[in-house]
């Protein structure tokens, strides 16, 4: 870029010399200015202010020739000074909006400061539309993201974390039970009775339900864990689908089975002369200990299989609020499922639990009858199990007429909450209504 500079007297020339030194050192220990734009209502007087400022408070007589040659030697932009100081601005033709004027490093080049001032003007006419512009965007993003998070922890805040209470039960492997109901979900088919009443030609449905509802009445009398109930009907069936049974061994397997279950449940397991005894001595000891045998070999030994009882005492907890009354509801309606063929050759050990919850909210008024945390929990909507959970309300509502009393009067008892006798059957899912 041209320069040009002051012809000064001679006497002051080395004074020149001087300051040009001074000056020039000052910008080469200075910092670099990047883009400074300045709205100044004089542009004259506010760049000879900033340019002349470290100057005057040196020398305060140094002309503005002396100046001028000084920035003219540092490479400073001294067309805009010079500018500046040779036009006079007058007040009554000044432009209405103030001049920006850009101010670029030393380092920069000519052609980055052409840019930066196209760059500055641009601003001015496109600094409101775009600001709107990016606002409106901007609003429409932050709007969009907070929906989407919404919906991901909509759900996530609806279920209810029903461990965490036994954080510190160690009985209760909080770490572990998740793994543990998966386990069972994928296993349950391997322990699960289907149709066999076609594979026995002396036996029916109506003397299998005679006899569990036999059996109710002898876990009562010996005040067995409900886990032993629900294992007994489990041996039962897959036995029965193994091997065919004259009618009078059908109470034999009865007992053998239960005897076989209360080993592996019970702490205290009944002998085998108290079986003998509860079945009025129609069998002697040996007759029970042969067919126990019998049945263990059929089984291959296979107990531990996943009974709706496991099922039951997880979905009860996930019903929140849980109560007594909510807790003996859906075990009697599991046990009025047990006696009947159809729904344990027809559903798994998992969805006849559930279907009992459903059907025990139901019953009890619980609203919604079906939550996110049950939904989580069992895998299962209310949809499907809908099916299942009429079938149950159905059992439910013949239950006092019918001829097989055993688990009525089981539930018709105070430590039961009387939940037999003091809650009518869920209307919505009641034969009428279906």
């Amino acid at each position: 870029m041209a320069s040009r500079a002051a012809v000064l007297p001679r006497e002051q020339q080395p004074r020149v010399e001087n300051k040009q030194k001074m000056v020039a050192g000052e910008v080469r220990n200075r910092r670099a200015l990047k883009e400074i734009g300045n709205l100044v209502a004089d542009p004259a007087a506010n760049v000879t202010k900033r340019i002349t400022r470290n100057a005057a408070e040196k020398n305060k007589k140094i002309s503005t020739e002396l100046v001028n040659a000084a920035l003219v030697a540092a490479n400073v932009g001294v067309g805009n000074v010079v500018a500046a100081f040779a036009t006079k601005v007058d007040p009554a033709q000044r432009p209405p909006e103030p001049e920006v004027i850009v101010i670029s490093s030393d380092d920069e080049s000519e052609e980055e400061k052409e840019e930066q001032q196209a760059v500055q003007e641009g601003r001015k006419t496109r600094g409101k539309s775009a600001s709107k512009n990016v606002k409106a965007f901007s609003s429409v993003l932050t709007a969009r993201s907070k929906a989407a998070a919404g919906l991901a922890y909509k759900l996530k805040d609806l279920v209810v974390n029903i461990d965490s209470s036994d954080m510190d039960n160690e009985l209760a492997a909080t770490e572990y039970i998740d793994d543990i109901y998966n386990f069972y979900k994928l296993t349950e088919e391997d322990g699960r009775v289907h149709d066999y009443m076609s594979s026995q030609p002396d036996i029916n449905v109506k003397m299998r339900s005679i006899l569990v509802d036999w059996l109710v009445e002898v876990h009562r009398k010996f005040e067995l864990m409900p886990e032993t109930f629900y294992l007994t009907i489990n041996i039962v069936d897959r036995f029965l689908s193994m091997k065919a049974v004259h009618r009078k061994e059908l109470q034999l397997v009865g007992i053998s089975s239960m005897l076989i279950a209360s080993k592996y449940e019970e702490i205290w397991a009944p002998e085998v002369n108290d079986f003998v005894l509860i079945s009025d001595n129609a069998y002697v000891r040996q007759q029970v200990l042969v067919m126990e045998k019998t049945i263990l070999n059929n089984l291959e030994w296979y107990l531990t299989v996943p009974t709706p009882y496991v099922f039951l005492v997880r979905y009860i907890k996930a019903s929140t609020p849980s109560s007594k009354e909510m807790e003996n509801m859906a075990f009697y309606l599991a046990e009025l499922g047990m006696m009947h063929y159809p729904v344990v050759s027809s559903y798994s050990p998992s969805v006849i639990a559930a279907s009992a919850v459903y059907a025990a909210r139901c019953t009890l008024h619980r609203i919604p009858f079906w939550t996110e945390t049950l939904k989580h929990y069992t895998g299962y909507s209310e949809e499907h199990l809908r099916e299942c959970a009429k079938l149950l309300v159905n059992l439910h509502t013949a239950a006092p007429e019918s001829k097989l009393r055993a688990i009525y009067k089981k539930f018709c008892s105070s430590d039961r909450c009387a939940v037999a006798l003091l809650y009518v059957p869920a209307k919505n899912l009641s034969a009428q209504q279906s």
